[in-house]
Protein backbone atom coordinates (compact mmCIF):
# COMPACT_ATOMS: atom_id res chain seq x y z
CA UNK A 1 0.00 0.00 0.00
CA UNK A 2 1.43 3.41 -0.93
CA UNK A 3 1.67 6.26 1.56
CA UNK A 4 -1.15 8.07 -0.24
CA UNK A 5 -3.38 4.98 -0.29
CA UNK A 6 -2.80 4.53 3.45
CA UNK A 7 -3.53 8.21 4.12
CA UNK A 8 -6.77 7.97 2.10
CA UNK A 9 -7.79 4.81 3.97
CA UNK A 10 -7.08 6.42 7.34
CA UNK A 11 -8.95 9.55 6.32
CA UNK A 12 -12.02 7.38 5.70
CA UNK A 13 -11.67 5.25 8.85
CA UNK A 14 -10.68 7.79 11.54
CA UNK A 15 -13.93 9.22 12.87
CA UNK A 16 -14.53 12.65 14.40
CA UNK A 17 -16.44 12.67 17.70
CA UNK A 18 -17.56 16.14 18.79
CA UNK A 19 -17.43 17.24 22.42
CA UNK A 20 -15.48 14.22 23.69
CA UNK A 21 -14.08 13.92 26.33
CA UNK A 22 -15.33 17.42 27.10
CA UNK A 23 -17.27 20.19 25.36
CA UNK A 24 -15.35 21.88 22.55
CA UNK A 25 -12.96 18.96 21.94
CA UNK A 26 -13.04 17.15 18.59
CA UNK A 27 -11.85 13.61 19.38
CA UNK A 28 -10.26 11.48 16.65
CA UNK A 29 -11.53 7.91 17.09
CA UNK A 30 -9.06 5.35 15.69
CA UNK A 31 -11.02 2.25 16.72
CA UNK A 32 -12.39 1.69 13.15
CA UNK A 33 -8.74 1.48 11.98
CA UNK A 34 -8.02 -1.17 14.62
CA UNK A 35 -11.13 -3.11 13.57
CA UNK A 36 -9.94 -3.32 9.95
CA UNK A 37 -7.11 -5.90 9.69
CA UNK A 38 -5.83 -4.51 6.39
CA UNK A 39 -5.67 -0.95 7.73
CA UNK A 40 -4.25 -1.99 11.11
CA UNK A 41 -1.55 -4.11 9.46
CA UNK A 42 -0.63 -1.30 7.08
CA UNK A 43 -0.43 1.16 10.00
CA UNK A 44 1.87 -1.14 11.97
CA UNK A 45 4.20 -1.61 8.99
CA UNK A 46 4.26 2.12 8.17
CA UNK A 47 5.02 3.05 11.79
CA UNK A 48 7.69 0.34 11.96
CA UNK A 49 9.40 1.89 8.92
CA UNK A 50 10.28 4.86 11.15
CA UNK A 51 12.49 2.46 13.13
CA UNK A 52 14.37 1.16 10.10
CA UNK A 53 17.47 2.45 8.32
CA UNK A 54 17.63 3.21 4.59
CA UNK A 55 18.38 -0.47 3.86
CA UNK A 56 15.30 -1.61 5.80
CA UNK A 57 17.21 -3.02 8.77
CA UNK A 58 15.97 -2.36 12.29
CA UNK A 59 17.73 0.72 13.65
CA UNK A 60 16.24 0.84 17.16
CA UNK A 61 16.62 -1.27 20.28
CA UNK A 62 13.24 -0.50 21.83
CA UNK A 63 9.82 0.91 20.99
CA UNK A 64 8.09 3.01 23.66
CA UNK A 65 4.32 3.25 23.73
CA UNK A 66 2.59 6.02 25.66
CA UNK A 67 -0.46 5.22 27.77
CA UNK A 68 -2.83 4.13 26.68
CA UNK A 69 -3.64 4.08 22.97
CA UNK A 70 0.08 4.18 22.21
CA UNK A 71 0.32 0.66 23.69
CA UNK A 72 -2.05 -0.66 21.01
CA UNK A 73 0.24 0.56 18.23
CA UNK A 74 3.70 0.32 19.82
CA UNK A 75 3.55 -3.35 20.83
CA UNK A 76 2.98 -4.70 17.30
CA UNK A 77 5.49 -2.17 15.91
CA UNK A 78 8.09 -3.56 18.33
CA UNK A 79 7.30 -7.09 17.15
CA UNK A 80 7.58 -6.02 13.51
CA UNK A 81 11.01 -4.55 14.24
CA UNK A 82 12.21 -7.41 16.44
CA UNK A 83 12.76 -4.84 19.21
CA UNK A 84 11.63 -4.66 22.82
CA UNK A 85 8.42 -2.91 23.86
CA UNK A 86 8.51 -0.49 26.82
CA UNK A 87 5.32 1.03 28.25
CA UNK A 88 5.31 4.63 29.48
CA UNK A 89 2.58 4.79 32.12
CA UNK A 90 0.64 7.28 34.16
CA UNK A 91 1.94 7.84 37.70
CA UNK A 92 1.58 4.96 40.12
CA UNK A 93 0.93 2.22 37.53
CA UNK A 94 4.41 0.65 37.36
CA UNK A 95 5.47 -1.72 40.17
CA UNK A 96 9.21 -0.98 40.41
CA UNK A 97 11.43 2.08 40.76
CA UNK A 98 10.69 4.68 38.08
CA UNK A 99 11.80 7.90 36.46
CA UNK A 100 8.92 10.41 36.40
CA UNK A 101 8.16 13.60 34.48
CA UNK A 102 5.21 15.93 35.07
CA UNK A 103 3.87 18.19 32.32
CA UNK A 104 0.88 20.33 31.33
CA UNK A 105 -1.95 19.00 29.18
CA UNK A 106 -4.53 20.93 27.16
CA UNK A 107 -6.89 20.67 30.15
CA UNK A 108 -4.83 19.78 33.23
CA UNK A 109 -1.56 18.23 34.30
CA UNK A 110 -0.15 14.70 34.10
CA UNK A 111 2.83 12.65 35.21
CA UNK A 112 4.38 9.86 33.15
CA UNK A 113 6.72 7.16 34.40
CA UNK A 114 9.10 4.54 33.03
CA UNK A 115 10.90 1.78 34.93
CA UNK A 116 14.43 2.91 35.75
CA UNK A 117 15.83 -0.30 34.26
CA UNK A 118 13.62 -0.42 31.16
CA UNK A 119 16.24 0.97 28.77
CA UNK A 120 19.91 0.16 28.50
CA UNK A 121 22.26 3.15 28.48
CA UNK A 122 22.87 4.13 24.86
CA UNK A 123 19.79 2.30 23.54
CA UNK A 124 18.14 3.85 20.49
CA UNK A 125 14.40 4.28 21.03
CA UNK A 126 11.41 4.85 18.77
CA UNK A 127 8.46 6.63 20.41
CA UNK A 128 5.04 5.49 19.12
CA UNK A 129 1.65 6.99 19.90
CA UNK A 130 -1.72 7.32 18.24
CA UNK A 131 -1.82 11.13 18.04
CA UNK A 132 0.52 14.08 18.27
CA UNK A 133 -1.56 16.96 19.64
CA UNK A 134 0.20 19.65 21.71
CA UNK A 135 3.34 17.53 22.06
CA UNK A 136 3.40 17.52 25.86
CA UNK A 137 3.25 13.74 26.17
CA UNK A 138 5.90 13.28 23.49
CA UNK A 139 8.27 15.81 25.06
CA UNK A 140 7.81 14.26 28.52
CA UNK A 141 8.44 10.78 27.11
CA UNK A 142 11.60 11.98 25.36
CA UNK A 143 12.79 13.38 28.69
CA UNK A 144 12.17 10.00 30.33
CA UNK A 145 14.25 8.31 27.62
CA UNK A 146 17.11 10.77 28.20
CA UNK A 147 16.93 10.29 32.00
CA UNK A 148 17.35 6.58 31.34
CA UNK A 149 20.58 7.22 29.43
CA UNK A 150 19.05 6.19 26.11
CA UNK A 151 18.55 8.19 22.90
CA UNK A 152 15.36 9.04 21.04
CA UNK A 153 15.82 7.88 17.46
CA UNK A 154 12.47 9.30 16.37
CA UNK A 155 8.74 9.41 16.89
CA UNK A 156 5.97 7.85 14.78
CA UNK A 157 2.24 8.51 15.14
CA UNK A 158 -0.90 7.49 13.32
CA UNK A 159 -2.10 11.08 13.10
CA UNK A 160 -1.00 14.61 13.84
CA UNK A 161 -3.37 17.39 14.81
CA UNK A 162 -1.44 20.12 13.00
CA UNK A 163 -3.48 23.00 14.42
CA UNK A 164 -2.22 22.24 17.93
CA UNK A 165 1.41 22.73 16.86
CA UNK A 166 2.80 19.69 18.67
CA UNK A 167 5.87 19.58 16.46
CA UNK A 168 7.19 22.69 18.19
CA UNK A 169 7.27 20.76 21.50
CA UNK A 170 9.35 17.90 20.07
CA UNK A 171 12.03 20.06 18.49
CA UNK A 172 14.28 18.43 15.91
CA UNK A 173 13.32 14.85 16.79
CA UNK A 174 12.79 12.84 13.58
CA UNK A 175 9.02 12.61 13.17
CA UNK A 176 6.72 10.41 11.09
CA UNK A 177 2.96 10.80 10.80
CA UNK A 178 0.66 8.73 8.64
CA UNK A 179 -2.12 11.34 8.50
CA UNK A 180 -2.23 15.06 9.25
CA UNK A 181 -5.53 16.58 10.32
Amino acid sequence: MTEQELADLLDRLVLDVADFPSPGVLFKDITPVLDDPTAFGAVVQALANAGRDVDGATAVDAVLGMESRGFILAAPVALALGAGFVPVRKAGKLPRSTHAVSFDLEYGQATLEIHRDALAPGARVLLVDDVLATGGTAAATAELVERSGATVAGMAVLLELAGLKGRSAIGSMPFTTLLTC
